[in-house]
């Protein structure tokens, strides 16, 4: 299956900075906020032209375009604006960061920003957060995690993940599903190391035939090997990495349903989820949300917020 990703936000054509910046300042000077002014240039604009803004708005009025946005807004409507000034690695960054700050550790942050890249989106990630705080992202994700969890990220980020100009092999395909099979269901008890080796030295492309070879080989697919092979952490890991080789709309689509289902809303997930990926595939992942779950997503995040905060994500979302 290609998987072909649709965004919800692209540049805005015509674009005039200046015109925006003016709109901007214009909707934070003297009392009150025009906050729907906000949400429709900012929402409205790509995120690179967002950065053009940032600096025609500093040159313009000598003032620093977040900082103004922070002191104006605030909440959950704040966090929205804010994750969409920053450059999109940089904000994957700082939310890999604050999952890792603190007593304890967002697993499954950890699991939604590392285990759905490439090895070249991940290349990037180490370097700007290294650059950002530091520290190496491997040697803090050490300290936050263990066992065969902590071994699983750590070989992404180190990037030992095959590129995607590596071409597919059906011969190793089948052999490593061979692999797969001997390290769980052939045997008592499970080899996570040849699970571990396998689900981040391959591509995704590759993992792809892996997982229809064992489907072939074992009469079971991968999900049900892993569901009866591994518990916690490295389950949600290895699960993620095969929804994101099948499907990763379907991916986000789950995440975003787990955040808004049962009681209280996992704003923090779905803040991160819309904003990160509307100029990816966030079209898609609407569009395999509605098929999953049987209703829009728009409505899904109509249900579950309120005020600007609601008006921002809705205007992410594009139309419903």
């Amino acid at each position: 299956m290609d998987y072909k990703p649709v965004p919800t936000v692209k540049d805005a054509a015509p674009f005039d900075a200046a015109q925006d910046a003016q709109v901007l300042r214009a909707a934070m000077k003297g009392f009150g906020t025009d906050e729907q002014e906000i949400i429709d240039v900012l929402v409205g604009r790509s995120n690179q032209q967002r950065q053009t803004i940032k600096a025609v708005y500093e040159a313009e009025f000598e003032r620093d375009l977040v900082d103004d946005l922070k002191d104006e807004l605030g909440g959950k409507f704040e966090d929205v604006i804010v994750g969409l000034m920053m450059p999109p690695v940089e904000y994957l960054c700082k939310q890999l960061h604050a999952a890792m700050a603190g007593i304890g550790t967002e697993e499954a942050t950890l699991v939604e920003i590392l285990c759905t890249k490439t090895n070249e989106e991940m290349a990037q990630i180490v370097a700007v957060y290294e650059e950002r705080y530091q520290r190496p992202l491997a040697e803090q994700m050490c300290s936050e995690t263990s066992g065969f969890f902590r071994r699983l990220l750590t070989l992404i980020v180190t990037g030992v993940r095959d590129g995607l100009d590596t071409p597919v092999d059906v011969d190793q395909a089948k052999e490593q599903a061979a692999q797969l099979y001997s390290a769980g269901e052939a045997k008592l008890g499970t080899d996570e190391e040849v699970f571990n080796r396998i689900m981040s030295h391959a591509s995704f492309p590759q993992l792809r035939l892996v997982f229809e070879e064992y489907k072939e080989l074992s009469g079971q697919t991968i999900e049900q090997a892993i569901k009866h092979e591994m518990s916690d952490e490295l389950h949600e890991a290895m699960n993620a990495i095969v929804e994101c080789v099948q499907s990763p709309a379907a991916f986000f689509a789950n995440r975003l349903y787990k955040a808004m289902n049962g009681a209280g809303t996992d704003d923090a997930t779905l803040i991160r989820i819309i904003v990160s990926r509307s100029e990816i595939d966030l079209e898609t992942i609407k569009q395999e949300f509605e098929r999953i779950y049987n209703r829009t997503l728009h409505s899904a995040v109509v249900a579950e917020t309120s005020g600007d905060y609601k008006r921002a994500l809705t205007a992410l979302l594009g139309s419903a």
